[in-house]
C-alpha cells in the first residue's frame, strides 16, 4: 500500500497486491489485483434489466 490511501470499511484485500498512491477503495469490495496510483475502486451498482 502506497502513501494517501484510503479504504473504507468492509472492504477485503487478498494477495500480495499493491494500491496505488492516492486510491480510494470503497466498502465491500473484494480487492484481487493491483490498482494504479489514483484509482477510484467501487462495488458495482445492480441495475433492472429493461423490459
Amino acid at each position: 500500500m502506497e502513501d494517501d490511501v484510503v479504504i473504507y470499511a468492509g472492504a477485503t484485500v487478498l494477495g500480495r497486491i499493491t494500491i496505488g498512491r492516492g486510491s480510494s477503495i470503497g466498502g465491500n469490495v473484494w480487492l484481487t489485483r493491483s490498482v494504479p496510483p489514483g484509482s477510484q475502486i467501487s462495488q458495482a451498482s445492480l441495475q433492472a434489466a429493461p423490459s
